[in-house]
This record gives structure tokens, C-alpha cells and sequence, in this order.
């Protein structure tokens, strides 16, 4: 069972490397492309035709042979009415124009369009075209030649990388892949992630929503519901893996059912020192029992909080397929809200998002200034503070603290959208510059 003595505690970098050492993106599925928001692609979409596939009006007014608008004002028969959608059924002949409407084909002859806005219609000049008859339009400026036109492939062209490989599908992605016809993609599969408690101290929330009374040295739990809620937000699929009592047999059983329904783990609680702390051996013991590449390694991590943490990885059970059966992230998280909720920011999420296809690479970090003293004192971690992040007037990001800091003060956690990173030492002064790692927008 790998791990650090008690008077050594690994820096957070070299955890965060630990936790993704063996992190593979999950095989590729096809999926509708209204079911991809949030995937990543996991391979080339080609387009196979032109965006647009025609030449067409990017504006409402009349298609006109440019050279016809010389001198201009001038004005010009009106020999049709063309929508979108329409095909032209005639062309504009020398001294004509088509009336023209944003989307629709170019008819032949045409070369530019003159804006609705900066034309006349002409009194007297005869029933409309759409009638059948003709009238005129008075063009008031010349009109370049391809102006307002959008010419075929514009936007994208045929045999063209549509949407790379690796792409976030946002919803603009999703309709650059409805604009090719592509109505299904490739995409690396959002990994399962469950997610269980242990302690016998913690009681469920009751199923009709009513507050139930807590009986003597009993707590409700709030980290399974916490971190099912992160585990969406982030865009995964979360599996409640429910309550786990402490004891060895039902910490045993329900790791094996994850093993066999998940892609990831996320355990709370049983990773620390005290006697009933069964997570820790449980994974160590199924470690050792799957022999391999399979490992468990109980940590004491340099940061504050969340100090104590398990990271493993174990074989899936129970899953079809030939060759060696791929390893699964199984994290044990520490029991204390706060310490949960940061240990998943910094170690557990970089590893899900690997899986879901993202390269592999610590949180993204942004700098602030810091809006207020941030003291500590040298204890050899670096501390995670809970803060506000708001924009300043002179466009500089400012953090100040979102309220208690200790482990069980979720409270705080709740209204942070940021960790202020803060290295060991005697910390920041108000107009220092720090390094945040953001949880939420900033408003």
C-alpha cells in the first residue's frame, strides 16, 4: 500500500500528477448531435458540401448588375420578387433588378446587392412585380460589384475539417454539424461517475423533503448530494451510490458494485486515521487482490484543507470485452464538506475530464489581486482559500474571502466562486498578486 508517513506530505502538483498517471480518454460513441452539448470530439467531422451551398443575399433588397448603378442615384425596372427558399425563374437583364430577400439564390446576371434602406420605390411606374407587371426602383448609391453576396463555401468548404478532433461541443459546434448534415458525432463518451458516503453519523435526506430529527451524534449528508451536484455541473453522468455503513463488508460491496457500474469513484469520509476509516483498507485490499496495474495510494497531500486522500486505481469488474480490463479512478475524499468539495476542484476533476476527452493538465489557474490581507503562517501546505472573485474598474479580477475557512463551514464554500492559491509562508498582503483556481462564474 503506497503511501506517506506522518511526517511526510506530498505537494500538490506531484498529486495531481499522481491522480492522472494512468487517465485515458473513454472509447468513442455516436450520439445525436442534440445529445452532444459539453463532448468532446473524438475525431475529424469532414463537411461533405459547401456552407453556404449557393450563392445568396446576406441582405434584404434588390439583386442589380453593378455596373448598372454607375452615377447612381439611377433607377432600374423591377422584373421580379425572389424569397428565400424560392429558385429564380429569371435572370436580370441590363437596366433590371429583382427585388430580393436575405437567404435567397442569386439570380443570374446579378453581381450585387443594393440595400432595401438606400433604395426608392418609383411612383407611378406600374403594378408590382409580384402582380406580374413591372415597376422601377430608384437605386441611390453605386453598388460594388459581390457586395452583400455570400459566395459558396464562404463559411465553410467541402472536403474541409468542419469540427476538429478534441473540439468542446458548444452550441455553435453543434450548429456548424447540423450546417453539414452531420446529424450524428463522434464523441469521446461523459463518464459515469459515482459517487457514495460512509459514516455511520450520516442519515438521509427523507424522500418527501421533510426535515427529519436528528438523533444524538447523528448529521445529515450533505457531501454525496454536494458533489453529485459538481459531478453534473461539470457535465458528467452521476450515479448515487447511496449511504455506506462502517464496516469492512459494506464498504467492500458497494466498491465492487461501483467497479462494475462506473467509470470513476468518488468516495466521502473513511480515509483518515480513525479506527472505522475502512475505505483506505478496502481499496488497498482489492489493489492487491487485482495484482496489475492496479494501485492505492493513501495521502497526506500539502494543502489546506483536504489533507488526507486516497487515490487508486482498479480494474472494472465484471464488463465484457477481451484484453486487460481497463483501470478505473477511484478517489477516496476526505469527510469534511469543505475538504471534499476542494480535493474534487484540484485532484478528482482533472482525472474526469481526461476521460471525458479533454487533454491531461492541472486545473486552469487566472491571477487577482488580492482585495484584502491574506495571513497564515508557515505549516509546510499550500492553502486553498474559499473567495470572491469580482472584476475591478480597472479590469483586474479582485479577491477577497467568501467567509469561514475551516473544513466544516460549507457555508463559506457556498458562496466562494474561486480558491485563492496561497504557498506556504506568512501570506499576501491587500494589492499582492495571487493565483486563483475558479469553481464558478465571475460576476
Amino acid at each position: 500500500m503506497p503511501g506517506h508517513d506522518d511526517e511526510t506530505m506530498m505537494p500538490l502538483s506531484e498529486a495531481q500528477q499522481l491522480a492522472m498517471s494512468h487517465a485515458r480518454a473513454l472509447d468513442p460513441v455516436q450520439i445525436p448531435i442534440d445529445e452532444a452539448l459539453g463532448c468532446v470530439t473524438a475525431a475529424d467531422v469532414l463537411a461533405t458540401e459547401d456552407v453556404p451551398p449557393f450563392a445568396n443575399t446576406a441582405m434584404d433588397g434588390y439583386a442589380v448588375r453593378s455596373g448598372d448603378t454607375d452615377g447612381a442615384p439611377v433607377e432600374l425596372d423591377v422584373v421580379g420578387v425572389l424569397a428565400a427558399g424560392a429558385a429564380p425563374t429569371v435572370g436580370v437583364g441590363p437596366g433590371e433588378a429583382i427585388q430580393i430577400m436575405t437567404g435567397a439564390p442569386i439570380p443570374d446576371g446579378a453581381d450585387g446587392i443594393a440595400i432595401v434602406e438606400r433604395t426608392e420605390p418609383v411612383e407611378g411606374a406600374g403594378p408590382a412585380a409580384a402582380s406580374g407587371g413591372v415597376r422601377r426602383v430608384r437605386v441611390l448609391d453605386e453598388v460594388p460589384r459581390g457586395v452583400h453576396i455570400r459566395a459558396p463555401g464562404s463559411d465553410i468548404t467541402a472536403g474541409s475539417v468542419a469540427v476538429p478532433a478534441g473540439a468542446v461541443l458548444t452550441p455553435a459546434y453543434i450548429g456548424v454539424l447540423a450546417s453539414v448534415g452531420a446529424g450524428a458525432v463522434t464523441v469521446h463518451r461523459k463518464p459515469r461517475v459515482g459517487v457514495m458516503s460512509t459514516g455511520d453519523e450520516l442519515v438521509e435526506l427523507a424522500p418527501d423533503g421533510s426535515n427529519q430529527t436528528l438523533g444524538p451524534g447523528q448529521i445529515r449528508d450533505s457531501n454525496r448530494h454536494a458533489l453529485l451536484a459538481t459531478v453534473r455541473r461539470d457535465g458528467f453522468e452521476a450515479i448515487d451510490l447511496g449511504l455506506v455503513a462502517d464496516t469492512e463488508e459494506a464498504v467492500t460491496a458497494r466498491l465492487q458494485r461501483a467497479l462494475g457500474e462506473c467509470d470513476a469513484v468518488l468516495s466521502t469520509g473513511g480515509v483518515s486515521m480513525g479506527e472505522f476509516d475502512y475505505v483506505k483498507v478496502v481499496l488497498s485490499a482489492l489493489a492487491e487482490a487485482a495484482g496489475g496495474e492496479a494501485a492505492v495510494h493513501v495521502l497526506r497531500v500539502a494543502i489546506r484543507p483536504a489533507k488526507p486522500l486516497v487515490i487508486g486505481w482498479l480494474p472494472a469488474l465484471g464488463r465484457a470485452g477481451g484484453g486487460e480490463p481497463r483501470l478505473l479512478p477511484v478517489f477516496g475524499l476526505p469527510g469534511n464538506p469543505v475538504s471534499c468539495l476542494v480535493s474534487y476542484q484540484a485532484i478528482a476533476l482533472p482525472v474526469l475530464r481526461v476521460l471525458a476527452g479533454h487533454p491531461a493538465s492541472p486545473p486552469p489557474t487566472m491571477t487577482a489581486v488580492a482585495g484584502e490581507d491574506f495571513g497564515r503562517r508557515p505549516d509546510g501546505k499550500t492553502h486553498l482559500v474559499r473567495v470572491q472573485l469580482s472584476w475591478r474598474d480597472d479590469g483586474r479580477l479582485e479577491a477577497r474571502s467568501a467567509g469561514g475557512q475551516m473544513s466544516h463551514q460549507l457555508a463559506g464554500m457556498a458562496a466562494a466562486n474561486a480558491l485563492a492559491i496561497l504557498p506556504d509562508g506568512d501570506g499576501l498582503a491587500a494589492g499582492a498578486t495571487l493565483e486563483v483556481l475558479p469553481i464558478g462564474p465571475v460576476g
